[in-house]
This record gives structure tokens, C-alpha cells and sequence, in this order.
């Protein structure tokens, strides 16, 4: 055993098994991020365009995820302090400024996404305008966040319920549609990439995957959540955190992968190349029925709205991490969607979607190397900064996904 944990493990001050599940939740609202309108454009794309070849691109980036995910957690547990607050304390003050200001840019473009994911299936489950479903998606996000004033936890169960709608929908698509089971599984874990255009796509799925914003979050939700009173109880949260994070994320990695299969068993033979969300709902009712396409775009708006209301809480412990101050959830709100709303309404859509994803492509990297930094600072970490291995690891994937980044960006000027 390692001579930290086992130090740790002959502390005394044990947490119960109550205090213990009292702590869930952060990972479950982290995890709406990893199944966001963006995904499905990407995860259907993967699929209709290369059949069940991607699926190890899914697999592999929500690998990276979970990694990712549990570090900033671990951080918010054993600092108390969210990853803005602390790049705000470590970094010098222009970089402080540089990274609130894309940390800003990057919540405008992801919840440009996530807003017009929803509405966009609000316009075609009940065949109305696409502005009455941006107005409609505006207020059940304002109705979802109300119920922080009652705490976290209504919030959380919330949330949870549409991340149950998101899979539910989805294992219900495998059983209208079942896909060719054994080359899921080969093309899931044997990498396979043919051609420039498959690395484009699966650069797409990456950065369609990490998203900045929800590192800072996990982090703030993490933070003086179930407060330790000495190292051992750190120990034991950031151990509980990390299975939640598995937990958590490995369910939106099924879903992920769901989308992917049920796009190439659907949409390879018929309609390759698909991207557009409306193309795909308009292509997947007269294949498998309409019950299909109503089951499709339930899951959504469950996506677009849990999405939505996670990017808001995002932006508030971003601006509280990097200045300092709060402002009224629903100023928030209106922050991020005032925005996606003028450019829903004067730009084409679905490209609007795509050139949102180019600006988290930008903003990515430094959110992921302040957190590989800040893990291996023993004046921030302590005893539990992370070990050689681990940073070794993170910040090779960073510089992965950093230069997967770099060519996704580069492909989107000179096309």
C-alpha cells in the first residue's frame, strides 16, 4: 500500500455511509456535459458517415474524461476551493483575466448549443416555430433553476431525472433498431481510422466530448460539500468521488455509444453522411416509425434542457472562481441565452452548432493544463498532490487533446 494512504488509513475520524451518499450528485450534474446537443450531432455523424468504426473515439475520449472529471474533483475536496478560485490565487493576474474572459466566451458557445438543441426539438415534437421553442426552452431552464433556492439537492434530482430520460430513450432506440452487436464491441475497443475526413470526424467527437465548463463546476460542487475534518475523511470522499465519476460518466459513455450505433444501423446503408439534427429525425420516422422519432427527440430536449441549466451553474462558479463576486441566477441566464437566442434567429442553426464547438476548441487547453498544474503543486494539493504517473498521464492527454484541437481548428479555416 502506498506509506500516504496507509498513514491515512490509521487516522481516526471515519465517515458514514450516510455522509458518504449525501456527497452524490456532483458527478451525475458533471456528466450532462458529456451528453449535450453537440454530441448528438457528432455521435450521428460518427455513425451514419463510418458505421461502428468511431465507437473506440467515444470510448477513448470518455476515458479522458473520466480522468479529468475525478481530478477536478479531487480538487475542490482537498482544497475546498473551486479550480477558478484557485487559478485566480496560482496564476498571474493577466493570465487570470485571459482565462475568465474565454472561460465567458466558452459558456455563450456552449450553451448556444445546448439551447438550440432544445429548442430545435421543441419546434419539431409539437411542429412549432423555432423562436417559441427558444422561448420555451428559456423558461424551463428558468423553472429547473428555481429550485437551488430549496438547495442542492432538488436540483440535482432534476437534473438526474433528464439524465434518466436521456438513457432510457436511447436503450429504447437499441430495441427498436438492434445493432449488429459483435462489430459494436470489435469497433469499440480495435482503433480503426481511414481516411482524413474519419480523423476530422474524430477530432469532432473529442472536443465534443471535454468540455471546459464542466470542469470548473465538478470542482465547485465538490468543495466544502461534506466538509473533512482531517485527511483520512478527504481520503474517503475523493475515493467516493472517483466511483461516482466512473459511475456517472461511464453512463454517458453508453449513450454516447448508443448514438453511434444507433446512427450507422439506421442512417450507414441509407443516408451516410448525416449531421443535421433535423435531417436525422426527418430520415429515423419513416425507418422505424414515428414512435422512433418522438423517442429521439424526447432525448433531446431532455439533453438541450439539463445541458442548458448545467451550463448556467457553470457560468456562476466560473465568474465567482475568477472576480470574486456572484450575480442573480437568473441575470445568469439571461447572460448566455440573450446571445444564443440573437444568433439562432439571424444565422443558420445547425452551423451555428458547429462553429460554437470551433470556439471550446480554442478555450479547452487551458482550463485542462491549470488543472494538471495546480494537481501537482504540493503548496495547493498538499499530501494528496498527484503522483508522477498520473501527471505524466494527464498532461500527455492534454497535449493530445490540445493538438487534436489544433488540426480540428486548422480543417475549419482552410475548408
Amino acid at each position: 500500500m502506498d506509506p500516504l494512504r496507509a498513514a491515512l488509513e490509521r487516522s481516526s475520524g471515519k465517515l458514514s455511509l450516510r455522509t458518504l451518499f449525501s456527497f452524490c450528485g456532483p458527478a451525475v450534474i458533471a456528466s450532462v456535459g458529456y451528453m449535450d446537443p453537440g454530441n448528438f450531432a457528432t455521435n450521428i455523424q460518427a455513425g451514419s458517415t463510418y458505421g461502428y468504426e468511431l465507437m473506440w473515439v467515444v470510448l477513448a475520449a470518455s476515458l479522458a474524461a473520466m480522468l479529468f472529471q475525478a481530478m477536478a474533483a479531487k480538487i475542490g475536496i482537498v482544497t475546498g476551493r473551486n479550480l477558478a478560485e484557485l487559478c485566480r490565487d496560482e496564476f498571474p493576474k493577466p493570465v487570470v483575466i485571459a482565462m475568465w474572459l474565454g472561460s465567458e466566451v466558452a459558456a455563450v458557445a456552449t450553451d448556444l448549443a445546448e439551447f438550440m438543441g432544445a429548442a430545435m426539438g421543441f419546434s419539431l415534437l409539437f411542429h412549432i416555430a423555432l423562436g417559441w421553442g427558444l422561448v420555451i426552452t428559456g423558461i424551463a431552464t428558468a423553472l429547473i433553476l428555481m429550485l437551488d433556492k430549496r438547495g442542492h439537492r432538488p436540483l440535482e434530482l432534476a437534473i438526474g431525472a433528464l439524465v434518466t430520460v436521456i438513457g432510457l430513450c436511447f436503450m429504447a432506440e437499441l430495441v427498436i433498431a438492434p445493432p449488429d452487436w459483435h462489430a459494436a464491441i470489435f469497433h469499440t475497443f480495435v482503433p480503426q481510422l481511414h481516411g482524413a475526413q474519419a480523423l476530422s470526424l474524430a477530432v469532432g467527437i473529442i472536443g465534443a466530448t471535454i468540455m471546459p465548463h464542466t470542469l470548473y463546476l465538478h470542482s465547485g460542487l465538490t468543495q466544502n460539500r461534506v466538509p473533512p475534518c482531517n485527511d483520512y475523511q478527504r481520503l474517503r470522499l475523493v475515493r467516493f468521488s472517483n466511483r461516482e465519476v466512473m459511475f456517472a460518466l461511464g453512463v454517458a459513455a453508453l449513450v454516447n455509444l448508443s448514438m453511434v450505433a444507433m446512427s450507422s444501423t439506421v442512417f450507414s446503408k441509407t443516408s451516410p453522411g448525416v449531421a443535421d439534427i433535423t435531417a436525422a429525425y426527418h430520415l429515423l420516422t419513416p425507418v422505424l416509425g414515428a414512435g422512433a422519432g418522438v423517442i429521439f427527440l424526447v432525448s433531446l430536449l431532455a439533453s438541450g434542457i439539463s445541458s442548458s441549466v448545467v451550463g448556467t451553474m457553470a457560468g456562476q462558479t466560473i465568474m465567482q472562481g475568477f472576480v470574486g463576486f456572484r450575480i442573480p441566477v437568473m441575470v445568469r441566464r439571461a447572460v448566455t441565452m440573450v446571445p444564443a437566442v440573437v444568433i439562432a434567429l439571424t444565422c443558420n442553426p445547425m452551423q451555428a452548432m458547429v462553429d460554437s464547438q470551433i470556439v471550446l476548441s480554442f478555450i479547452l487547453p487551458f482550463p485542462l493544463i491549470a488543472l494538471v498544474l495546480l494537481s501537482a503543486r504540493r503548496s495547493v494539493m498538499g499530501r494528496f498532490t498527484a503522483c508522477r504517473k498520473l501527471v505524466v498521464m494527464a498532461g500527455a492527454a492534454t497535449a493530445v487533446i490540445t493538438a487534436l484541437n489544433g488540426v480540428l481548428l486548422w480543417q475549419a479555416f482552410t475548408a
